[in-house]
Formats: C-alpha cells, sequence, structure tokens
C-alpha cells in the first residue's frame, strides 16, 4: 500500500498508476538490504532494470524509503541521504511540477551528489561533495555504472545538464 503523504493535487498523475516497488540494494556497510521506491506503473520496468545493474557493480547506497518516511519533505529525505523515487512536489524554486511528482524521476545518494544551482547546494549538508574530483563511496561520476545503467534504459542524468547539475537526480524525460 502506498501511504498518500507526498500526494500533491497540483500534479497530475493519477493516484492508481503509482507502484510500491521493493528493491535490493547493497548499503554502505557492504551488506544487501531491502527498500521501497514509488514509481509510475510506466516506469517501474526501467528503474528496476537499471537499479539491477547498479546492484551488480556493487555500488553502495545509504538508504532507500518513501518520502513519507520524512513526512515528504525533500530537504530532509535528502540530508539523510536518502534514495528516492515519488514526491508530489514542484521543482525547486517554480510552480511546475517535478518529474518526483510523476514518479519518473529518482535521487541516488543525495548527500554524496548534490543539486547545485547558483552555488547554492542542496541538501544544505552536502558541500563536502561539490568538489566531483573526489572519489568517495556512492558518488556519482560521468560514465560510472550508475550512469551507465540509467543510460542503458533511456534516463539522463542530472549531472550532464548544463544550467544546473543535479548529481542525484535520473529522469525519463531529461528533467
Amino acid at each position: 500500500m502506498i501511504d498518500t503523504g507526498a500526494w500533491n493535487t497540483a500534479c497530475s498523475v493519477p493516484f492508481d498508476d503509482l507502484r510500491l516497488v521493493t528493491l535490493t540494494y547493497w548499503g554502505f556497510d557492504d551488506t544487501a538490504h531491502d527498500g521501497q521506491l514509488v514509481l509510475h506503473r510506466d516506469a517501474v520496468d526501467a528503474v528496476v532494470t537499471a537499479m539491477r545493474e547498479v546492484y551488480a557493480a556493487r555500488f553502495p547506497i545509504r538508504r532507500m524509503v518513501t518520502v513519507e518516511a520524512y513526512g515528504a519533505d525533500d530537504e530532509s529525505s535528502m540530508r539523510d541521504d536518502n534514495t528516492s523515487a515519488f514526491n508530489g512536489r514542484f521543482v525547486q524554486d517554480t510552480t511546475t511540477c517535478s518529474q518526483h511528482a510523476y514518479g519518473r524521476a529518482i535521487d541516488i545518494d543525495p548527500l554524496e551528489n548534490p543539486m547545485i544551482v547558483d552555488g547554492r547546494v542542496s541538501p544544505s549538508t552536502a558541500g563536502a561533495f561539490v568538489d566531483r574530483s573526489q572519489d568517495v563511496p556512492g558518488m556519482i561520476h560521468p560514465g560510472d555504472a550508475v550512469v551507465r545503467a540509467f543510460a542503458a534504459v533511456g534516463w539522463s542524468w542530472g549531472g550532464d545538464w548544463h544550467s544546473l547539475k543535479d548529481y542525484q537526480h535520473f529522469s525519463a524525460n531529461g528533467r
């Protein structure tokens, strides 16, 4: 059952189109864990396929719980380094629904992979990870296993964007 805590009536995806998916991932403790994502039904196959490759590469993920565990507060979820997908929220500083509101985007290890817009870092506690030359667990780099896995299913990476960098973000439509 999907909790409706992250639901936003301003966003148009029908609630019935969302699916709760359980995935196994490698934790930072080098142990397999089960986590959950909420995705649009048409994104399930792509994300599950990509995440299988991420798992096979033993790429570490800190945690994976639905954003309801954070009261649908995106900043709290990111500060806790939570990998998540659906959240009925707007694109930051706009009234446009995010691809997360449609269940067609995923943010992976947001602390190690912050979003950077006009020098502003999100989550606010991720300043140590702005330097992308670092090789630290959970950090996504151009051409690595995570980027390749999502590219193979046709999803784009926010680290390739020019107007801003969103290193945690993968989506079906490029935004």
